[in-house]
């Protein structure tokens, strides 16, 4: 394994400089990453199937005359190579100047990241099996019945250009997502990690069935505002919508939520948000698109949004510092943290629930979509575990709600904030969230499931 590892290692450094010493643009700049991807898939408490990839994505791009263009190619055979450079100095050659186009960075020094785990890269097929055999079984004896997927993987990338920036970056992934059915309730859970020793499937889909077991029969109540305790997984699915808006190429266009706010309260003093790459429960490497160093930022302080973060471009419009959240160019989204961490608390969800005369326990979100973007208003459906809360305990499975709430105003309203962990969900990538309990959500109507 750790032989094969320096090979790919070896493999895309030859490339790279193979890409970069047949270019004859102005500046070169060549982004591999080459990953394995495997798949263990369950339905019905049967694995029905496994599958197995290794892909390599090469994209060249050229400068040439202040015009630059992109071009790539998942072949790494010299003929392959030679045309995915033609191509970008031909397309870069045809595009029309782009207006302060900055030159390439030279070499970078970044902060060390450990990302790669050994124990996730040599992962088998027969081990995510033995996992998931103990799922199935786990749901045959409570006469319920599991789905999912067990996901194990490991990539390796480069990023260098011609003018000295070589920057590597190597990480594992492993994924268990589960829904556990009954016949008129389900349950879910999800974890995602580079380690997969952190997952534990069997402990996963057993909080799974108990949801799935204690909403059987669910009954219907009326929509309205309700005190709301959201799963970490719903809170992310909800937040992730925000991330953009921290973007500095957003608030210059004015299409950011934060249009107008910046330096203003406008969330609780529990909010305070970072992004930062370097958190032990994050994932990512240490540079963006461009090469550039990313830099840990307070977003939030308190409630008040106080910085925003740049790509290079964006900072010398907006006459600001690069803070290494850019994206490989060209691009016309600008930059965008991809590494939120939201300050916890220390409230567990069974506190808030006893805590809680009336309110509703979601599990999570699906099928979220932006209703009003500058106030931030969002709207989709709880499913998967639904409860009602009633005199500081669940009272029972209810049908599921569709919600329409602006997420300003949800994050105005927290009273209780759980420890923050790496939650991970269905609309939004993984971040670093707590649990919430939020007075006055507004489910606006009532589902017939």
């Amino acid at each position: 394994m750790a032989d094969t590892h320096k090979q790919l290692a070896k493999e895309i450094e030859r490339i790279a400089e193979l890409v970069l010493r047949l270019s004859r643009a102005d500046e070169t700049e060549v982004d591999i990453t080459a990953a394995t991807d495997a798949l263990t898939r369950f339905a019905n408490n049967t694995i029905h199937q496994n599958v197995a990839e290794r892909t390599i994505s090469i994209s060249v791009r050229a400068v040439t005359d202040g015009r630059t263009a992109r071009a790539s190619t998942n072949k790494s055979d010299d003929d392959s190579l030679c045309r995915a450079v033609e191509s970008a100095v031909s397309l870069a050659r045809n595009e029309p100047k782009t207006p302060g186009l900055l030159p390439m960075l030279e070499q970078q020094k970044y902060q060390k990241v450990s990302r790669f785990f050994a124990a996730t890269a040599q992962t088998t097929p027969r081990d995510r099996a033995r996992a998931v055999a103990k799922v199935c079984k786990m749901a045959e004896k409570n006469r319920q019945t599991a789905a999912g997927i067990y996901v194990s993987g490991s990539s390796q990338s480069l990023l260098a250009n011609s003018r000295g920036l070589f920057a590597r970056y190597e990480q594992t992934r492993s994924e268990f997502s589960v829904t556990v059915l009954e016949e008129n309730s389900s349950g879910w859970a999800k974890s995602n990690s580079p380690d997969i020793r952190a997952i534990d499937p069997l402990a996963l889909a057993e909080s799974a069935s108990r949801k799935a077991a204690e909403s059987r029969q669910p009954r219907e109540i009326p929509p309205g505002r309700y005190t709301a305790i959201l799963s970490p997984s719903a809170v992310l699915d909800l937040v992730g919508f925000l991330f953009y808006d921290f973007a500095g190429t957003a608030v210059l266009d004015k299409r950011s939520c934060l249009n107008g706010r910046i330096g203003k309260k406008i969330f609780g003093d529990n909010i305070t948000i970072w992004d930062d790459a370097y958190h032990p429960l994050q994932s990512g490497p240490a540079f963006d698109g461009e090469g550039v160093p990313r830099q840990k930022v307070l977003l939030v302080d308190r409630g008040v949004p106080k910085n925003l973060v740049y790509a290079r471009s964006t900072a010398k419009k907006m006459k600001a510092k690069p803070t290494g959240h850019g994206f490989s160019l060209p691009n016309e989204y600008g930059e965008a943290p991809m590494n939120l961490v939201f300050a916890g608390g220390d409230k567990s969800i069974d506190e808030m629930v006893r805590s809680t005369d009336r309110g509703i326990l979601v599990t999570r979100l699906w099928y979220i979509r932006e209703v009003d973007p500058y106030e931030k208003i969002l709207t989709g459906m709880t499913r998967d575990g639904t409860f009602l809360i009633e005199n500081g305990g669940i009272a029972g499975g209810i049908r599921n709600f569709r919600f329409n709430q602006s997420i300003i105003e949800m994050l105005a309203n927290v009273e209780a904030l759980g420890p923050a962990v790496r939650a991970a969900g269905e609309e939004s990538f993984e971040m670093v969230v707590p649990a919430m309990k939020i007075r006055d959500f507004h489910f606006s109507e009532v589902t017939k499931f």
